[in-house]
């Protein structure tokens, strides 16, 4: 994807149709409540096997992300219509530190690594979502909204109630896919309390290879999504 063209057909490893670490592919999300992805990330494949697809999102990557209609970032609108007004996307990068993104297969949720400048490990942030369904190009899911931070003590704390109960009181999330949700967090919740994979795995020390590039946004971003389980 270096030069910014159509996805790269990046090699997998034989049989198993494993990505090798330094491919580049895309992480995308599919827009709540509809068909299209409005969330295009190109990320780095750090480690990609039957037990854990770990992508590495570099500082400066340029990303598609959802924007109301007028341009306003959605976390800017208010509550109560943050869900309603028309949206679009539009394009922009990833600025601060990157983001070790780990996933299990199968897993309603994938592990975000964050650091602080000097690399100085900040927190876990375990993002709820679809599985993650796999095309040649990279990954798709379907953001839950809710979300867990796990901090290095190995406390915890809930993030984005707020959106969570307002994405279901407008109709983007029925009450089975909510308790689907809700049941995840309490397994992920288990997960931390007994400090199982991937808290315990040492994935903090890991740094990225400096013969990286920063993969290109390519302009098939948005070509036909995988079929997520809903």
């Amino acid at each position: 994807m270096a030069d910014g063209g159509a996805v790269r057909r990046v090699g997998t490893d034989g049989a198993a149709g494993c990505w090798r670490p330094g491919d580049q592919i895309l992480w995308r999300y599919r827009e709540n409540g509809g068909a299209g992805v409005h969330i295009a990330r190109p990320v780095t494949v750090v480690r990609d096997d039957e037990e854990l697809l770990a992508v590495w999102l570099a500082p400066g990557t340029q990303c598609v992300r959802p924007v109301l209609a007028d341009g306003t970032p959605p976390h800017q609108e208010p509550l109560r219509t943050r869900y309603t007004k028309p949206r679009t996307v539009a394009p922009g990068r990833w600025f601060g530190t990157g983001v070790l993104k780990l996933a299990r297969p199968g897993e309603p949720w994938s592990v975000w690594l964050f650091w602080e400048p000097g690399w100085r490990f900040k927190n876990w942030y375990v993002n709820f979502e679809e599985p993650l369904a796999r095309w040649d190009g990279g990954v798709d899911s379907e953001d839950h909204f809710l979300d867990l931070c796990v901090y290095p003590d190995r406390s915890w704390d809930w993030r984005d109630e707020d959106e969570f109960a307002q994405a279901q009181q407008d109709g983007l999330m029925d009450g089975a896919v909510a308790e689907r949700v809700r049941e995840a967090g309490r397994s992920a919740v288990e997960v931390v309390r007994a400090w199982g994979t991937p808290f315990a795995d040492g994935w903090e020390a890991w740094r990225p290879d400096p013969s990286w590039t920063v993969p290109a946004l390519p302009r098939d971003w948005h070509r036909t999504p995988a079929r997520l389980s809903t």
